[in-house]
């Protein structure tokens, strides 16, 4: 698998200490609410202010952003604070506008992730800058479009290039606002080990009371940095206000937060992954065997002309299987998940089986 060859995305100054952490309001709305929560963000030690400048809504008629004007509120922010600042492209003229201003980070958002054309128009205005850019995850959970948007951006020259998480829309929306799908950036990580990752707390849980626990988790993941919404009025916003914190809420927040570096394997932490990987082992063998009597199933109903799905016995094994793992302490639509899974590849081997003359 090709590697990315990556400069760090650090600015001059900073150090690698986790988490990065790049703050500011999710939209530049006038230049008193900019220049007041960067003056307090800068107080409290933060260096990486961010603000939206375009700001696409969902439907139309709402704030979608100051547009232009605003780069001019960010430049005030270098000048008066130090601090660097960051904001969303979508287009070649966003590009060029936000270099333009001395914008110091871009990212792209989480719709243009989705679509090829826009993120390669991206890439071709970035040719020959250098400058770190961070990519979102897509709407959908995709990782393969979602690595596709990176090695467009990758092979544009970008080499300071990281990567945030910040969840996956769902029409069937509970705790949070977009689903963590903790696995895909896992996924994502493995695959490309040197490729920083920044969790977007704001966005996954959409509700400020969430921001404290998700920044954990993504610590806990071993995550490289947050990117959090802060504004000074938050309950005052006039988008995504029930999102965001104040600089004192969030300077809270990263001070309760547990990092646990990485250190080297214990002798005990090896013998327990020499315990899963036995445990892992019995799993698969239970599966097969398990599939081995499916065919056998599969056979018994062709030979009596049955059909293949018995949906009284699916909605039984459903029931009674997430009870017993609920008695065992397993989550039950983790339980459920599972057996839906197994229960797919069972009717497929049976499947197999009819299809044979």
């Amino acid at each position: 698998m090709e590697q990315f060859e990556l400069k760090s995305i650090l600015f001059p100054g900073m150090d690698n200490k986790r988490p990065l952490v790049i703050s500011g309001p999710c939209s530049a709305e006038t230049e008193e609410q900019v220049l007041c929560t960067a003056g307090s963000l800068a107080a409290k030690g933060f260096k990486i202010f961010r603000a939206g400048i375009w700001k696409p809504r969902t439907k139309p008629g709402g704030f979608e952003g100051a547009g232009s004007p605003g780069l001019r509120w960010l430049k005030q922010v270098k000048e008066k604070t130090g601090m660097y600042v960051a904001t969303e492209v979508a287009t070649r003229d966003h590009v060029f506008e936000a270099l333009k201003a001395g914008i110091d980070m871009l990212w792209i958002g989480a719709r243009t992730t989705a679509n090829p054309f826009a993120v390669q128009e991206l890439a071709d205005a970035l040719k020959g800058v250098d400058i770190p850019v961070l990519v979102k995850n897509p709407v959908n959970p995709d990782l393969e479009l979602w690595i596709g948007a990176i090695q467009r951006i990758y092979g544009a020259g970008i080499q300071r290039l990281g990567v945030i998480h910040r969840g996956f829309s769902s029409y069937d929306k509970k705790i949070y606002r977009n689903l963590p799908l903790w696995h895909i950036p896992i996924e994502l990580h493995r695959r490309y080990p040197n490729l920083p990752i920044i969790c977007d707390p704001s966005h996954i849980g959409g509700k400020r009371e969430l921001i404290a626990s998700l920044s954990q988790q993504a610590m806990d993941l071993n995550f490289d940095g947050l990117i959090i919404e802060s504004h000074c009025r938050p309950d005052e916003a006039w988008s995504d206000a029930a999102q965001q914190i104040t600089p004192d809420v969030l300077d809270y927040v990263l001070n309760l937060l547990v990092i646990r570096e990485s250190t080297q394997t214990t002798e005990n932490l090896s013998e327990l992954r020499r315990q899963i990987d036995g445990i892992d082992e019995s799993l698969l063998e239970q599966l097969a065997k398990r599939m081995r009597i499916s065919r056998e199933i599969g056979i018994y109903k062709k030979e009596h002309n049955m059909p293949i799905l018995q949906t009284p016995r699916y909605g039984e094994i459903m029931e009674n299987r997430a009870k017993a793992g609920e008695a065992m302490d397993l989550n039950t639509d983790f339980v459920k998940k599972i057996m839906t899974e197994v229960h797919e590849e069972s009717v497929r081997q049976q499947m197999v089986v009819m299809s044979k003359q």
